[in-house]
C-alpha cells in the first residue's frame, strides 16, 4: 500500500482562490501562500451559528488513535452528504515532524493538503511565535543588564525562552552576560505561552490585550510583573499581526479546512485558534473540530477552557477507539481477545468522564484492515451495553466514503448543555481536587511545598480563571505506566504558573517536560527531498 505521503503527492490540488470561493470569500478577501495556501484577512468573529462537533479519543498509545485521520474523514463525509459544514484543526509542531510522531495532517486518504508545506514552516506562524516569545526574552535580560530599572528579582523570572524543535540539551541553561547569572530554560515553541496567548485570542486587539498582560516574573518587592512594563507590545503585534490570521488549505477530496494554532495538549490546550472557530461556526451548519490526545487532556479542556471562555456550545463528541490502542491497554494480558477486553477498562474510563459531562457522544471504531469481526464485535457489544452509538469508519482507506454512517449519527448530535466539573468563583484548591478526583478518578491529591505556597498567592491574585491540567498523555492518571482505569490512587501537584495572557492556570501534575527530546532513531533521518517533493514525511 502507498504511503501517506505519497498518497498525497498524486492528488492533484485545486487552486487555492477556488478552494476560498467555496468559503464564500473572495480572492480580495485572502492573501496567497503560493498556489494552495491562504490566509484570511479579516475573520469573521460572529455570534455562534453552527453545530460544533469535537473529535476526541482514549489516551493515545505508540500506534496513534487517527483522531485527525477520522476528523478530516468524517467533515469529508459531511460534504460528501450536501451539508454546509467546516473542519478546524491544529497546525504540527517541527518537534514531533522530525521527532517521533511524524506529520500531523491526517493519513491515508483522509488528509490535508499540502503535507509538506503544513508540516513544515507552515505560513511562517510557528516562526513569528517563537520570535515574538524570544524577544520578550530578550528584552527581559537587557533590561536586567541595563540597570534593572523595573527591580526585577533574576530569581523570580517565570518566562521562558522557545524553540519549535525537540532539544533536551535546552531543558536547563545558564544565562551569564557578564554582568550577572541566572539559570534558564527552553520550553518547545506548542508550550510556550504565546502559543496559547494567540490560540485564545479573538482578533488582533484581544491579542493585544492579552499580551499586556503576559506575566514575565516578579520584582524585589514580590509584586508581579508583566509585559507590558516592558513597553515592547507593539513590536510583538508586529510579529504576530499575520499569525492571527486562520490559514485556509484543503483536503483530498478538495474541501476547504481552516488549520490554525498548535498548542501541546498535555501541557495547554491542545485546541486550534479561537479565531479559526469563530469564522468557521460564523458561515456553517456544522463545524468538526478536533484536541489533542485523550479525553482527559484536550477533550476536556476544549470544553472547560476553550468551550467555557468563548461561550461556546459543544452539540456532540466523537470518541475515537482503535482495537491495537484497547490492546495496549490491556497488554498484561496473553491473548489478544484478553487484552482488548482487559483494555475496554480505558475506554469505560473515558466514557464515564464524557457522560459527567451530559454532551451527547457517539463511540467510532478507526478500523484497520487486520481488525478481526470478532474483536470488532465484543467492542460494539460493550459499547452499545452502555446506551452508547457504535460506528465503524475506514476513512483511512476510504476516504470521506468510509465515514458515512459516522456522520450520519453525527448529525443527530444536539445536546444544548455542558457540565462543568468545577465554578469558576471555586478557590483554586477546590478546582484541582474536584478536576482530579472526578476526571482522572484519584482517590488523594498531595501538594508540593512549592505548589502549596504559590496556591495561596495565585488565589490572591488570579480569581475566576480555569485551570489546565499538565500530565502524561498516555493515562487517565498522572502516572504514565498506570493504564486501564486507574482508581484512588494518589495524584501530585508539584507546581503551578499563571498563563494569564491566555487565561488560564495551569497545573502541572508529576514531571512534566515542556521541552521534549529526540528519540534513538528520531523521523529527521528518514525525511528527504526527491526531485523537489520532501518523502518520508510519516
Amino acid at each position: 500500500m502507498l504511503k501517506d505521503y505519497q498518497i498525497a503527492a498524486q492528488n492533484k490540488m485545486e487552486n487555492i482562490e477556488s478552494i476560498a470561493q467555496k468559503m464564500n470569500l473572495t480572492k480580495d478577501q485572502i492573501e496567497r501562500y503560493g498556489d494552495y495556501r491562504a490566509k484570511i484577512k479579516n475573520p469573521l468573529s460572529q455570534t455562534q451559528k453552527g453545530k460544533l462537533i469535537l473529535v476526541t479519543s482514549i489516551n493515545p498509545t505508540p500506534y496513534g488513535e487517527g483522531k485527525t485521520t477520522v476528523a478530516i474523514g468524517l467533515y469529508d463525509a459531511l460534504r460528501r452528504l450536501k451539508v454546509n459544514s467546516m473542519l478546524t484543526l491544529r497546525e504540527p509542531s517541527l518537534g514531533p515532524v522530525f521527532g517521533i510522531k511524524g506529520g500531523a495532517t491526517g493519513g491515508g486518504y483522509a488528509q490535508v493538503v499540502p503535507v509538506e508545506d503544513i508540516n513544515l514552516h507552515f505560513n511562517g506562524d510557528f516562526h513569528a511565535i517563537t520570535t515574538a516569545n524570544n524577544l520578550i526574552s530578550a528584552m527581559i535580560d537587557n533590561t536586567l543588564y541595563h540597570g534593572n530599572p523595573l527591580n526585577l528579582n533574576p530569581e523570580e523570572i517565570y518566562f521562558t525562552r522557545t524553540l519549535d524543535l525537540n532539544d533536551r540539551a535546552l531543558r536547563n541553561i545558564v544565562i551569564d552576560n557578564s554582568k550577572y547569572q541566572r539559570t534558564e530554560k527552553f520550553t518547545i515553541t506548542a508550550a510556550s505561552e504565546i502559543m496559547s496567548t494567540l490560540c485564545m485570542a479573538k482578533d488582533i486587539f484581544d491579542l493585544r490585550n492579552r499580551l499586556d498582560n503576559l506575566i514575565i516574573g516578579k520584582n524585589l518587592n514580590g509584586e508581579y510583573v508583566f509585559v507590558r512594563d516592558l513597553n515592547i507590545t507593539g513590536s510583538l503585534l508586529a510579529l504576530l499581526k499575520d499569525a492571527i490570521k486562520p490559514n485556509i488549505v484543503q483536503t483530498l477530496e478538495k474541501n476547504p479546512v481552516l488549520v490554525h494554532g498548535g498548542p501541546f495538549a498535555n501541557i495547554a490546550p491542545g485546541c486550534n485558534t479561537v479565531s479559526a472557530l469563530n469564522h468557521a461556526l460564523a458561515i456553517s451548519d456544522i463545524v468538526i473540530t478536533e484536541a489533542g490526545f485523550g479525553f482527559d487532556l484536550g477533550g476536556f479542556k476544549f470544553l472547560d477552557i476553550v468551550s467555557r471562555m468563548n461561550n461556546f456550545n459543544v452539540n456532540g463528541i466523537v470518541l475515537v477507539v482503535t482495537l491495537k490502542a484497547l490492546k495496549h491497554h490491556g497488554k498484561e494480558k496473553d491473548t489478544p481477545l484478553e487484552q482488548l477486553r482487559a483494555g475496554l477498562k480505558n475506554l469505560e474510563a473515558h466514557i464515564e468522564n464524557l457522560k459527567r459531562t451530559e454532551v451527547p457522544f457517539i463511540v467510532t471504531l478507526n478500523k484497520y484492515i487486520d481488525d478481526s469481526e470478532e474483536e470488532i464485535s465484543i467492542l460494539k457489544d460493550y459499547v452499545e451495553q452502555q446506551g452508547l452509538s457504535f460506528v465503524k469508519n475506514s476513512v483511512y482507506t476510504d476516504g470521506g466514503k468510509g465515514a458515512l454512517d459516522l456522520a450520519k449519527e453525527v448529525l443527530k448530535l444536539n445536546g444544548q448543555k455542558i457540565h462543568y466539573f468545577y465554578d469558576l468563583k471555586d478557590s483554586l484548591e477546590n478546582k484541582i481536587e474536584s478536576v482530579c478526583t472526578k476526571l482522572l478518578h484519584a482517590g488523594t491529591v498531595e501538594y508540593s511545598e512549592i505548589a502549596k505556597k504559590k496556591i495561596k498567592d495565585i488565589d490572591k491574585h488570579f480569581k475566576n480563571l480555569p485551570i489546565c491540567i499538565a500530565k502524561t498523555q498516555y493515562s487517565i492518571s498522572d502516572q504514565k505506566d498506570l493504564l486501564g482505569n486507574p482508581r484512588d490512587y494518589t495524584v501530585t501537584i508539584k507546581d503551578l504558573r499563571v498563563y494569564n495572557g491566555a487565561g488560564f492556570i495551569t497545573v502541572y501534575l508529576g514531571d512534566i517536560m515542556t521541552m521534549p527530546g529526540l528519540p534513538t532513531h528520531p523521523a529527521a533521518e528518514q525525511i528527504d527531498v526527491d526531485n523537489d517533493q520532501v518523502i518520508n514525511i510519516f
